[in-house]
C-alpha cells in the first residue's frame, strides 16, 4: 500500500508540471497532508465489501488513497474535468487499481444514469453541504451514507443544508471531529439516506450550485 501511495504521489507532481491538478506551489509534503486527510474516514466507516463513489475526485483526494487502501471495495471516481479524470485514469492504471473506475461526467448527471447504486459516498472540498447533499444522496442506497469533509466554520453549512436534507431523504448521522498534523480542526460529516430522494433530483447540470435547495 505505501509503494503504491509512493508512486501516486510521483506520478501526481510530476502530471502538476503540466496540468494544474492541485496548487503549483504543491510539495510532496503538502501532498502528504492531503493523503492522511483522505485516510481518515477508514477510522470512521468500513469499506471493504462496499460500492463507493468519490464526487469529485479531483486529483484523487479522497477516491484514489482510499482504493489504494481498500482493494476489497469498489470505487467510482467522478470527475468532470477532463483533464483531471484523464489523470485519475491513469494513474488507477498505473497503480494496477482493479477495484476502481473513473467517471468523467457531472455528479447531475451520473445521479440519474447510477442513481441508487452505491453503499457509501464521500465528497472533500468540492462545494457547500447543501449542494453536495443534492449531489450525492440520489446515488446512494437506503441506508447508505454520504460523508462530506468539511472545516471549522461547518455548523453553519448544516443549518444551510436543513431543508435539502427534507427534501433529499437524508439525515445527520454522526459529526466526527478531528485535528491534522498541521493542527487543522476538520470534520467529517456522516449522513444516512433514510428514505428514496424524489425522482426529480438531483436538478439539471449546473441548477444545484446555482440555486441550492
Amino acid at each position: 500500500m505505501d509503494n503504491k501511495i509512493a508512486v501516486f504521489k510521483e506520478l501526481l507532481l510530476r502530471e502538476n508540471q503540466k496540468h494544474n491538478l492541485v496548487s503549483r506551489a504543491t510539495i510532496a509534503t503538502d501532498l502528504d497532508e492531503h493523503i492522511e486527510d483522505s485516510k481518515k474516514l477508514l477510522t470512521v466507516i468500513e469499506l471493504k465489501g462496499k460500492k463507493v463513489v468519490d464526487i469529485g475526485s479531483g486529483a484523487g483526494f479522497p477516491g484514489l488513497i482510499l482504493a489504494i487502501c481498500v482493494p476489497e471495495a469498489e470505487f467510482t471516481l467522478l470527475e468532470s474535468d477532463q483533464k483531471k479524470s484523464g489523470f485519475l485514469a491513469e494513474a488507477a492504471e498505473t497503480l494496477q487499481l482493479e477495484n476502481t473506475s473513473v467517471n468523467n461526467e457531472r455528479a447531475e448527471t451520473a445521479g440519474r444514469r447510477q442513481r441508487a447504486r452505491f453503499d457509501v459516498g464521500v465528497a472533500r472540498a468540492v462545494a457547500k453541504a447543501q449542494v453536495l447533499l443534492e449531489y450525492g444522496l440520489p446515488l446512494i442506497k437506503n441506508r447508505g451514507r454520504l460523508i462530506l469533509w468539511k472545516g471549522v466554520n461547518y455548523q453553519e453549512e448544516l443549518w444551510q443544508a436543513q431543508k435539502a436534507l427534507t427534501i433529499l431523504g437524508g439525515r445527520l448521522s454522526a459529526e466526527h471531529k478531528y485535528f491534522t498534523t498541521g493542527k487543522k480542526e476538520r470534520v467529517l460529516l456522516e449522513f444516512e439516506k433514510i428514505a428514496q430522494t424524489p425522482d426529480n433530483y438531483p436538478r439539471r447540470v449546473g441548477i444545484p450550485a446555482k440555486r441550492p435547495l
